[in-house]
């Protein structure tokens, strides 16, 4: 650090040393001569790396502040060279879709992946196999098994998320889950190193399994079984309409916010927050952060809310079915900070 560029007014201390510098210019200045190194990657097949980005735009709450660092790989080698130079010197966040994520309204300190064209391809590996990207959409794959006569995926034409977020957190509805269609994952752990899990050696529970957080999936090979196309189309078409039935559409939501309490109760979530609050009561407490009064069990931004006032949101309903059930909910969503 250049001492002389600053004026001394406190006594602070950065990597086990103390430093006098001026508070107004302290993080900006020394975190940004941390990352120096990374501006100056060359990278292969046109992946973009961002600095303070904007995260509401990639989240389905469109809510959310800036990451220091956000990079878009386009392919495993861009993927690698990063993961090589940022060298694990902080946090990092994987991004799927978007869709059951609340970023926080500061600043994400650490680096955000999102992965690029290169890890959304799709094919058939055989008459009844899928080889799908972590970041194809889960709808696009179930309309492809549709088109190859391949039955089994119909429930992900209903679950608006990506297939690596899928089967991190075994996403399933309407009685089928990723654990179900799963033979095996391709990763990169965050030192680089690629790796395949058969599904064999994955432990799917409820709404989570116990793949390693410092994995990034690239692909999974995915298994159902031959039908026909007619037949598969019937049932997507007929689990849509339930879902339009029973859910809020093209609003700002999150999805589901907390998981079914299937070791605690028979009800479902939705259940136990209308016995537990008055939702009309509720939704003029917290900004635009409100309860759908259609699935209770479904947040939404209505115009600008901020993280602070989901997350108050959160809390409430937390507290009070508790207090009237004894039942302590646990989220779906993830929270970032």
């Amino acid at each position: 650090i250049c001492k002389k560029k600053y004026l001394w007014k406190k006594n602070c201390y950065w990597n086990g040393g103390r430093e006098h510098i001026k508070l107004d210019q302290k993080f900006t200045k020394i975190y940004k001569m941390k990352l120096d190194d990374l501006e100056k990657i060359k990278f292969l097949d046109n992946s973009k790396l961002n600095f303070d980005y904007d995260l509401s735009r990639y989240n389905w709450f469109n809510i959310g502040g800036k990451s220091k660092i956000f990079f878009f790989a386009n392919s495993l080698k861009d993927l690698s060279l990063f993961l090589k130079h940022y060298n694990n010197r902080g946090k990092i966040f994987v991004l799927g879709a978007g869709s059951n994520i609340l970023f926080d309204d500061n600043i994400y300190d650490g680096a955000i992946i999102k992965l690029g064209k290169n890890f959304n391809n799709i094919s058939k590996l055989n008459e009844n196999t899928i080889i799908s990207g972590s970041s194809c959409l889960d709808k696009k794959v179930s309309e492809f098994a549709m088109e190859n006569g391949i039955e089994g995926f119909e429930f992900l034409s209903c679950i608006p998320g990506s297939i690596g977020g899928g089967i991190r957190m075994n996403s399933g509805c309407y009685g089928r889950e990723f654990r179900d269609i799963t033979i095996s994952v391709q990763v990169v752990d965050f030192e680089g190193k690629v790796l395949t899990i058969p599904s064999q050696e994955i432990i799917f529970k409820y709404r989570s399994t116990n793949l390693p957080k410092n994995l990034i999936f690239l692909s999974a090979t995915l298994q159902g079984k031959l039908s026909t196309i007619n037949k598969i189309k019937k049932q997507i078409q007929y689990l849509k309409s339930k879902k339009e039935i029973a859910q809020p559409i093209r609003v700002k939501t999150g999805g589901s916010t907390f998981k079914n309490p299937v070791n605690q109760t028979n009800k479902k979530v939705w259940e136990l927050i209308k016995e537990s609050i008055n939702i009309n009561e509720a939704n003029k407490m917290f900004g635009d952060a409100i309860i759908s009064e259609k699935h209770n069990n479904f947040l939404i931004n209505r115009e600008s809310a901020s993280s602070k006032d989901m997350k108050n949101l959160i809390n409430f309903i937390k507290e009070n079915v508790y207090k009237k059930t004894g039942v302590n909910l646990e989220l779906e969503i993830i929270l970032t900070s």
